[in-house]
């Protein structure tokens, strides 16, 4: 079973860099959210079935990509709204702690719905982006 595992890991992280070679910048947000989703589903199973190193490392990969994202925000050009992302962002990195120290699946699950609401946000951005090409006229 650890053998599969390694395997599905690896296929994933095969799977990453190759679409990570071709992504723009956009495309690169959307995958790190689709990662943070992919670990913080893994992590509910893992709570229901009480697989707590797996869950460790599903909880830890979340909080990784979560920093990541964090850290990329630009305050100064994204104003009030990169502000309130990383206010955001803070706070989920601190109910994944929670839930992995404590096992709460409700913690992760609110911080799944939080993140796929900004997700699904994101999905919009290429299409908001070409009409805003098309509005000034390239």
């Amino acid at each position: 079973m650890a053998f599969r595992k390694k395997g599905l890991a690896s296929y994933g992280e095969v799977n990453v860099q190759a679409g990570t070679a071709y992504a723009d910048s956009v495309q690169l947000i959307q995958m790190l959210f689709d990662g943070l989703i992919d670990s913080l589903s893994a992590a509910e199973g893992q709570i229901e079935r009480n697989e707590i190193e797996a869950k460790g490392e599903s909880i830890s990969r979340a909080i990784r990509i979560v920093l990541g994202l964090q850290g990329s925000l630009d305050i100064e050009k994204g104003g009030e709204i990169a502000a309130n992302l990383g206010d955001l962002y803070d706070y989920c990195t601190r109910r994944l702690m929670h839930a992995n120290l404590k096992n709460d699946l409700e913690a992760v699950q609110e911080v799944k719905r939080l993140i796929s609401e900004i997700r699904e946000a994101w999905s919009q951005v290429p299409e908001l982006l070409q009409q805003q090409q098309v509005a000034n006229g390239g």
